[in-house]
């Protein structure tokens, strides 16, 4: 017996419209947050925000930059309530999930430098400003253009060149350091 899918033409007009942009809101949110519960909830809390709004995304003339202004606006939301908030739990299976994401067919030892040039880049990342790593995250890992980003970021143009400029430059610096400084080495 054959499996049929479902028809799209039975969807849901609010599905049928945001189904294509699912598997980019669930990677941007997981960039921002890196941890997959999180940016489970993070997708379906903007979904269920969007769904009284559902006659208004049909208006809306390039869906993609707009939802992922959306989500970058409601992930700030709850990352500042997050910071109000005395509990903070963390996810050790974050990284795991990112690192089999990875090239499954290369052998043991790429995958291992490949799971240690990730983590340093995640670590560089993470002491990045808020700014500097969610600009990089958009622009250079999820592929959004300057002008996307100028909608979604609602900055000019300028400054978002020049915030681009300092981020990499930053981003560089904290990559081109010794891994263990004499510092953290002395602490250890």
């Amino acid at each position: 017996m054959k499996i049929v899918p479902f028809p799209s033409f039975r969807k849901a007009p609010f599905e049928r419209l945001l189904e294509p942009h699912f598997e980019q809101l669930y990677r941007l949110a997981f960039r921002f947050t890196s941890h997959r519960d999180e940016a489970e909830d993070l997708v379906q809390e903007l979904l269920a925000r969007l769904y009284p709004k559902r006659d208004r995304l049909e208006t809306v003339e390039d869906l993609r930059p707009w939802l992922a202004r959306a989500l970058y606006n409601l992930y700030i939301d709850t990352h500042r309530a997050k910071q109000r908030s005395p509990t903070d739990l963390s996810d050790a299976a974050a990284s795991e999930h990112m690192e089999r994401l990875g090239d499954e067919s290369a052998d043991p030892l790429e995958r291992e430098v490949r799971r240690q040039n990730l983590q340093l880049l995640d670590e560089a990342l993470d002491r990045l400003s808020e700014a500097h790593r969610d600009l990089l995250i958009l622009h250079d890992m999820e592929g959004y253009s300057l002008p996307e980003l100028k909608e979604i970021l609602e900055l000019p143009l300028g400054t978002l060149k020049s915030r681009l400029h300092r981020a990499r430059e930053a981003l560089r610096q904290l990559l081109s350091r010794e891994p263990f400084d004499v510092i953290q080495r002395v602490n250890q």
